[in-house]
């Protein structure tokens, strides 16, 4: 589940006019551990911004009434938390000037309509490492697996669990970047193996130390393309 450094689920704004799109965003996110607010407008959305706090805003563009662009001008003016909360715009505009516009207006990211919800979720989580004050070095919860990443030790249900240390560079590196994909060249980085393949070898062997089911890993999974991202309670 992703988390704030209170440990509380990362609490998301979702706006878009469109009622299908929205309730599939907060479903889908929802599944993948945020906690997601929703609102079909920027009045609605004002309102929310007004009495909750929020960790990223996913904002749509084209909407009835105020737009997403002035949505984020107005929030960038605000004080406090409020004001430094990231971004991210979905529009159904793809062309460079549509981006350029949206960061101008103050936007983290943008990404085009239509797309797909596995990038949405890097997207967010990306974003979210980069406005995180600090990389994660306490113990992350894997189920019933506890991994301290400063000692580099793997417990389960209180029971140390043998990791070599190329292991545990790999977990510890996975760790430090929780809920965002890491090419998996990047985790090869100095193992003299341009292929990955030792990765991925070390994948599977991590897997069945830590997932209930590795067939069908809940923390540690693959990102088609890219790499591996685990994903901490």
């Amino acid at each position: 589940m992703a988390r704030a450094p209170s440990g509380e689920p990362r609490h998301l704004l979702v706006v878009d006019d469109d009622d299908r799109l929205r309730d599939l965003l907060k479903e889908f996110l929802s599944d993948r551990g945020f906690r997601v607010s929703t609102a079909r407008d920027a009045a609605a959305a004002r309102r929310l911004i007004e009495a909750l706090r929020f960790d990223l805003l996913v904002l749509d563009v084209m909407m009835p009434g105020e737009d997403g662009l002035s949505l984020t001008r107005w929030l960038r003016g605000r004080a406090g938390a409020a004001g430094t909360a990231p971004v991210l715009i979905l529009t159904a505009r793809g062309d460079p000037e549509a981006r350029i516009e949206g960061l101008r207006h103050g936007a983290d990211d943008y990404l085009a309509k239509p797309f797909e919800p596995e990038e949405l979720v890097l997207r967010i989580g990306a974003i979210l490492r980069r406005s995180a004050p600090a990389s994660v070095d306490g113990p992350v919860r894997l189920g019933r697996c506890l991994f301290d990443v400063t000692r580099g030790e793997l417990t389960a249900d209180g029971e140390a669990i043998r990791l070599t240390e190329s292991e545990t560079n790999l977990l510890r590196a996975l760790a430090r970047s929780a809920h965002g994909a890491v090419d998996r060249f990047e985790l090869a980085g100095g193992s003299g193996d341009p292929s990955g393949r030792a990765i991925d070898i070390q994948v599977t062997r991590l897997r069945r130390k830590i997932e209930a089911d590795p067939a069908n890993p809940r923390y540690l999974r693959t990102v088609r393309g890219r790499g591996y991202m685990l994903t901490p309670d």
